[in-house]
């Protein structure tokens, strides 16, 4: 990560609120609330039925910002550890507590003593402007998971590479597929948000060997 992203990143979790700064900053507060909230949901649906009382998730949250989604998936039940390369970002998170375990580190510096369930990337790798740094951290994600474990990642499921403004580049599905299938991870569904106009959605991979 340049210098340049990683201060603007820090200034965007400094200067706007818990949820702006890792939302949609075209939207007021109340968008937001919807949107963090219809997100959530979805991840629910996708994540929460495989977990029990006597047997949580071991969940990773990379990139996670302020913690929004982390705090929620700890008071689901699961046990969740979550990093971000903005200290503004893990400050904040610290600070509000809830649960999981924060770290500042970048996607793909993360290292583990475990396996986990599910490894999330929300909303992270589209603000990854550089293939080479992509690719390392999707890689090292991917190293993460558990047999039968999933990696949900999130990005539009279109057929080329497509910029949006200044920090924003969708890639097409067909290039995560050629970084995970060789190393074991089979792309099992994509459910867009369905949030207003925005395209993008929650790749699910689940490794089968």
């Amino acid at each position: 990560m340049t210098d340049g992203t990683r201060t603007y990143w820090d200034t965007r979790h400094r200067e706007r609120d818990d949820l702006a700064s890792g939302g949609h900053i075209g939207l007021d507060r109340p968008g937001n609330e919807i949107f963090y909230a219809q997100r959530l949901g979805e991840l629910l649906t996708l994540i929460g039925d495989l977990s029990s009382p006597v047997a949580p998730l071991f969940v990773l949250d990379a990139g996670c910002g302020k913690g929004h989604f982390a705090r929620a998936l700890v008071r689901c039940g699961h046990r969740v550890d979550a990093f971000d390369t903005s200290t503004e970002a893990i400050s904040h998170a610290r600070a509000e507590g809830g649960g999981p375990r924060y770290a500042l580190a970048s996607l793909d510096e993360w290292r583990s003593p475990w396996l986990y369930d599910v490894v999330l990337c929300v909303d992270v790798l589209f603000h990854v402007l550089d293939d080479a740094e992509w690719s390392a951290g999707l890689r090292n994600l991917a190293s993460l998971v558990r047999i039968t474990g999933r990696l949900i990642v999130t990005d539009e499921d279109t057929h080329e590479p497509t910029p949006r403004g200044d920090y924003i580049l969708h890639r097409p599905t067909d290039a995560y597929r050629r970084e995970l299938e060789p190393l074991g991870l089979s792309h099992t569904l994509f459910r867009p948000y369905g949030f207003r106009e925005n395209r993008v959605g929650f790749h699910v991979f689940t490794r089968i060997r």
